[in-house]
């Protein structure tokens, strides 16, 4: 789960499209930008925020807002101690501009454990659902727990009592409304042999299954974990599973999350996968490794375009949203001391990807 890597790449600069009024970066497959590049702002400053802030999860609000969600803490793992007597804590800001400004942090759930990778949704009834897990220290080891917490007015309160979802199971990934009476959620144990699943929740959310096993004993995955889903133009959901050990996987469901198919090799590695269909119908698949990047489906899933390196900056656990004008804006963190949560926006072309300036 907390596993560097670095990448590399070359920097291509392009003129301005007609109709564009930024000035652009094309990259063609690797494009290495720094954290203080004009492609790149930090949105996550104010005192509330702590001084690590990571693992950031954006969607777009019914009232045209996007809001962002991140961890807040001392460290990567922040239990409880003095300075945070209740341990990380999850805060949020809003954007009402597609992103070019943020409100200052504010705390949106902070509960006596380390509460951590937090992921938003706003459901077809403009309920908006926050997951997250637990992580604390025990004398029988660490132990996990997936939880969720509600908003039910446009994110200006939060729930104070977490739900329960799944107990020793963490989460990267949001809630994924696949029907307006069903969600589903990846999740996924640590430690020991990895079980990555999926559990399914009425349309409140309130109501969870046990998790579903996405696949029990695949040889070609040994370590699965991190997991996102997406349901394709045939109806079919597709899961895409973080590994250390080997490339991503994917796996399909036909029955809306009861089984699934074993999970085959994507092709590329990446930790921490996020899914996000664009109005002119490709898919983004955004990820760690290499960097902050990103490949793009044309047909389905069934092959890649990519990496496409979106920033050098190696924290990443990347989100996207679709601006108004057909732009992407992706959030994502940078990892060390002195970490953020950052944002830029990119176009998708024919050849690449488009940087935008801010």
């Amino acid at each position: 789960m907390w596993i560097r890597g670095r990448g590399d790449g070359n920097l291509q600069t392009g003129v301005c499209p007609a109709g564009e009024n930024h000035a652009t970066t094309f990259c063609s497959r690797r494009c290495r930008m720094s954290a203080g590049s004009p492609y790149s702002q930090r949105i996550s400053r104010g005192e509330l925020a702590g001084s690590y802030q990571a693992f950031p999860d954006a969607c777009r609000l019914k009232n045209g807002d996007i809001l962002c969600v991140f961890y807040a803490g001392y460290g990567h793992v922040s239990l409880p101690n003095r300075e945070y007597p209740r341990g990380g804590r999850i805060c949020f800001v809003i954007s009402s501009d597609e992103g070019r400004t943020w409100s200052q942090p504010q705390v949106l759930y902070d509960g006596p454990d380390d509460d951590r990778d937090p992921h938003i949704t706003q459901l077809h009834d403009e309920t908006l659902i926050c997951s997250f897990f637990t992580y604390r220290a025990t004398d029988r080891g660490v132990e996990f727990d997936t939880k969720v917490v509600f908003s039910r007015d446009g994110g200006r309160s939060w729930g104070r009592r977490a739900l329960m979802v799944a107990k020793g199971y963490a989460v990267s990934a949001p809630v994924r409304e696949i029907a307006p009476e069903r969600c589903l959620l990846g999740v996924y144990t640590e430690g020991g042999e990895r079980t990555f699943a999926a559990v399914t929740g009425s349309g409140d959310g309130l109501h969870w299954s046990e998790p579903i096993p996405l696949s029990a004993g695949c040889p070609t995955l040994p370590d699965g974990s991190e997991t996102d889903i997406i349901r394709l133009k045939d109806g079919v959901l597709m899961a895409v599973i973080r590994s250390d050990k080997v490339n991503m996987h994917f796996c399909l469901s036909r029955d809306e999350g009861k089984t699934w198919t074993p999970p085959q090799d994507i092709g590329f590695r990446g930790h921490a996968p996020h899914l996000m269909r664009l109005g002119t119908g490709e898919i983004l698949l955004t990820h760690r490794l290499p960097n902050t990047a990103l490949h793009i489906s044309r047909d389905e899933g069934r092959s890649w375009e990519g990496p496409f390196v979106l920033d050098e900056v190696i924290g990443a656990y990347p989100s996207t949203v679709e601006l108004k004008d057909g732009s992407v804006l992706v959030v994502y963190y940078e990892e060390g001391e002195g970490s953020a949560i950052r944002a830029m926006r990119f176009r998708v072309r024919k050849n690449g990807i488009q940087k935008l300036r801010w």
